[in-house]
């Protein structure tokens, strides 16, 4: 079982999700606007938030950045947005997911799943030049500073770096990163990818996109 605290101004979207997730074993706080889910974060501990993004007072992003300055906490977007933009902007301030309205509840409980059965077991560490990555530390850092890489992005490089040198498929890559089955609408993965490439700064040009395929790492010059 897992505290959620879920956050979305539709009553009957915010009461339908409070339920479904009660449900599946899940101790569930509900919140329908953003200041309303912060003054909760703020006096609870909680396993994973769901947050509407339009919301009146505070919208969630705005929601998000305040919690995360309180203590880190994983974080799943509910969203009538779709634009690569919007996507960008809530991985870039640490959401772990974006689900787009309308969703399935199934398919959002799965996703929670996934996040809070994530492995936090390491194994050493990987080397590429100057380039490190510590599993047991989970962190990365470059040329010796470390570099702030999201969850996902992290999971992400661990995968690629694992299997330098070899072409990994779409479909492989989501089902190792976010365990659920390839969505081929779904652009999460170019998402991360992206910012991916640019939070590694020169290591970036390292990942390669194989056209029909999906990404590869390649091997040091």
């Amino acid at each position: 079982m897992a505290r959620l605290l879920i956050a979305d101004d539709e009553e009957k979207i915010r009461e339908m999700l409070g339920k479904y997730a009660s449900h599946e074993g899940h101790d569930v706080t509900l919140a329908s606007n953003g200041r309303e889910a912060l003054k909760l974060f703020e006096n609870s501990d909680f396993d994973l938030v769901i947050l509407d993004i339009m919301m009146p007072e505070m919208d969630g992003y705005e929601t998000l950045k305040k919690m995360k300055e309180i203590r880190d906490v994983p974080c799943i977007f509910l969203t009538a947005l779709g634009q690569e933009y919007d996507r960008i902007y809530g991985f870039d301030i640490g959401a772990e997911d974006y689900v787009t309205k309308p969703f399935s509840l199934k398919e959002l409980m799965m996703r929670i799943k996934v996040i809070l059965k994530r492995e936090n077991k390491g194994s050493g560490r990987i080397i590429v030049k100057d380039l490190i990555l510590d599993e047991d530390a989970h962190t990365v850092t470059i040329n010796g500073e470390r570099a702030e890489l999201a969850n996902k992005e992290y999971e992400l490089l661990l995968y690629l770096l694992k299997n330098r040198g070899n072409a990994l498929t779409r479909q492989a890559i989501i089902s190792k990163v976010w365990g659920y089955e390839y969505d081929s609408d779904d652009r999460t993965l170019d998402t991360h990818m992206k910012l991916l490439r640019k939070d590694l700064k020169e290591y970036g040009k390292y990942i390669t996109t194989i056209r029909g395929v999906g990404y590869r790492f390649e091997k040091e010059d």
